[in-house]
C-alpha cells in the first residue's frame, strides 16, 4: 500500500486543487475524483464535452529492428495488420491464463510503437515487457516515458468542434482509433488520438509535462461556448461502465482470460502470442464462466465483490463493477457468472446486505 506521503503527483496537481477537486489516492497517484459532482460531470460528457486529466497512465516506446515482433508476441490482438498511425485496443496475456494488462498500441511505423498502459501496472508491465524482450532475443529498444508525458482526454459530442478551433490539422480526417501529430493551441509535438474511455467520442492528447498547463487553459477557454467541465475519475468510471468497458483490477486481472471477459474480439490467433494455446482451447471448448452485464430489477446498487447467486441462493459468480447509471437512472453492474447464467434475459440475484435482490442479465453495452 502506498502511503499519502509517497503518492506521485501529475503535472497539474496544484491546478486541480485550485479548482476545488476532491483528490484521492488512485494507482499510486494523487488524482481528482470529482470537481462539481459526479452526475454533472458525467452528463457534460454525454451531452456536450468534458476534459479529464489522465496523466497517471503509463507510456512506453518500443522501437528498433525487433519492435514489431516483440509487440506481436506480448499482445493478443493482431498488431501485424495495423497500418502506420493506427491505434489498437489490446491486452497482454500472462503465462498463467490471465492478463498482465489491457493497453492501447500505437503504431508509428514498422519499427516504432507506443504502448499506453494502466497507471497501476506501469512497473509490472515494464518488467514483463523487458523480460520478454531479453529472453526471446527481440533486442528492441525500450523507453519508459511515463514520468515525462501528460495525457488529457477531451470527450463528448462537441469535443471535435472544440479542438478544431485550436489546430489547423483536420480532425475529421483522423478516423476512430487512428492518430495524428502536430501543433495544437500553439504547442508542438502533440499526439492527437481519436480514442477514449467514455463512448461519447473525442480525442486524447499526449503532451509534454512542460506544455500541459497551457494546453489545459487553451481547451478550457475554447470550450466555454460548449460549457466544458473538468471531470474526475468518478465520472470516468460511470461513463465507461455504461458502455461495458472493462476496468483492469475490477473486470479483468491476472486471473481472467480475455475469452472469459468477452474480449475474444481482441484475441486473434493469426499470430502466436504468449500462452495462445490456452486461450485457443478456452475459446474452442467454451469457458465455464463469462463476464456479463446486468441491470437491477429490485432496488439496490451492486458493488465490486458482492456475490451473485441463483434463485436458490447458490453462489454463481461475483460482481466486478457496479453503479447507479446517471444516463439510464438505474442500477447496473458487470460480473462473472457460470456460463449457463450468461444468456441475456437470465435472472440472477445480487447479495446486498444479506438480501438476494433480483437482476436481469443484459447485452452490453448498457447505453448504445
Amino acid at each position: 500500500m502506498i502511503s499519502g506521503e509517497n503518492l506521485k503527483n501529475v503535472a497539474l496537481n496544484d491546478l486541480h486543487i485550485e479548482l476545488g477537486a476532491k483528490m484521492v489516492p488512485f494507482a499510486g497517484y494523487n488524482m481528482p475524483l470529482q470537481y462539481k459532482g459526479l452526475k454533472e460531470e458525467h452528463m457534460a460528457v454525454r451531452n456536450s464535452v468534458g476534459m479529464f486529466d489522465v496523466s497517471h497512465m503509463g507510456e512506453f516506446m518500443v522501437k528498433g529492428e525487433g519492435a514489431a515482433e516483440l509487440v506481436e508476441w506480448i499482445t493478443s490482438n493482431d498488431t501485424s495488420s495495423m497500418v502506420p498511425m493506427q491505434a489498437q485496443y489490446n491486452c497482454m496475456p500472462n503465462d498463467k491464463g490471465g492478463i498482465v494488462d489491457d493497453l492501447i498500441v500505437y503504431k508509428w511505423d514498422e519499427s516504432e510503437f507506443y504502448l499506453v498502459v494502466n497507471a497501476s501496472n506501469i512497473d509490472k508491465d515494464w518488467d514483463w515487457i523487458s523480460k520478454q524482450n531479453k529472453e526471446k532475443g527481440f533486442n528492441a529498444t525500450l523507453e519508459n516515458m511515463s514520468d515525462d508525458l501528460s495525457l488529457l482526454a477531451v470527450q463528448g459530442p462537441n469535443a471535435t468542434k472544440l479542438l478544431q478551433k485550436l489546430t489547423d490539422i483536420d480532425l475529421s480526417a483522423i478516423s476512430f482509433y487512428h492518430f495524428g501529430a502536430g501543433n495544437m493551441a500553439g504547442i508542438e509535438d502533440v499526439i492527437i488520438s481519436n480514442t477514449g474511455y467514455t463512448g461519447s467520442g473525442g480525442f486524447e492528447l499526449y503532451v509534454w509535462n512542460k506544455d500541459v498547463r497551457n494546453m489545459w487553459d487553451a481547451i478550457m477557454d475554447a470550450g466555454k461556448e460548449f460549457d466544458i467541465m473538468p471531470c474526475g475519475l468518478a465520472a470516468r468510471d460511470t461513463l465507461r461502465l455504461e458502455k461495458g468497458y472493462c476496468l483492469y483490477g475490477n473486470d479483468i486481472d491476472d486471473n481472467t482470460s480475455p475469452i472469459e471477459a468477452g474480449l475474444g474480439w481482441i484475441t486473434k490467433f493469426t499470430q502466436p502470442f504468449i500462452n495462445w494455446e490456452y486461450h485457443k482451447q478456452l475459446k474452442d471448448n467454451k469457458p465455464s464462466r463469462r463476464l456479463v452485464g446486468f441491470r437491477m430489477i429490485d432496488r439496490g446498487i451492486p458493488r465490486q465483490h458482492y456475490e451473485l447467486v441463483d434463485e436458490k441462493g447458490e453462489v454463481i459468480g461475483t460482481v466486478t463493477s457496479g453503479t447507479q447509471s446517471p444516463s439510464l437512472n438505474e442500477a447496473i453492474g458487470m460480473g462473472y457468472v457460470r456460463t449457463e447464467f450468461a444468456k441475456p434475459g437470465s435472472t440472477i440475484y445480487v447479495n446486498i446486505r444479506n438480501k438476494n435482490l433480483k437482476a436481469e442479465v443484459v447485452r452490453l453495452p448498457f447505453l448504445a
